[in-house]
């Protein structure tokens, strides 16, 4: 979320046949609409500062128009996870 053209994002574990698990954001756009190898080159600078795993580069991005949240705010993980994997 700390990149300019995020407003929100999701990230949640999609089946892969040779990993067995890739990232999968789920972005809602701020003002300019995100690119996908902008925001892997974004990450990129977290995974060489320790901050997170080489798995992170791994992500693929998907532009959404709204995050499903649950009845309190909180972003419905299990809503997302059964949107996308089918």
């Amino acid at each position: 979320m700390q990149h300019e053209t995020v407003r929100e994002v999701a990230v949640i574990g999609m089946p892969d046949e040779k990993w067995g698990e890739r990232p999968l954001a789920l972005v809602v756009a701020a003002e300019a609409e995100p690119v996908e190898k902008e925001l892997v080159a974004f990450v990129k600078g977290f995974v060489d500062s320790g901050r997170l795993t080489r798995h992170a580069l791994m992500l693929k991005v998907r532009v959404v128009d709204e995050i499903a949240k649950t009845s309190v705010g909180k972003i419905n993980k299990k809503e997302i996870r059964s949107q996308f994997r089918s």
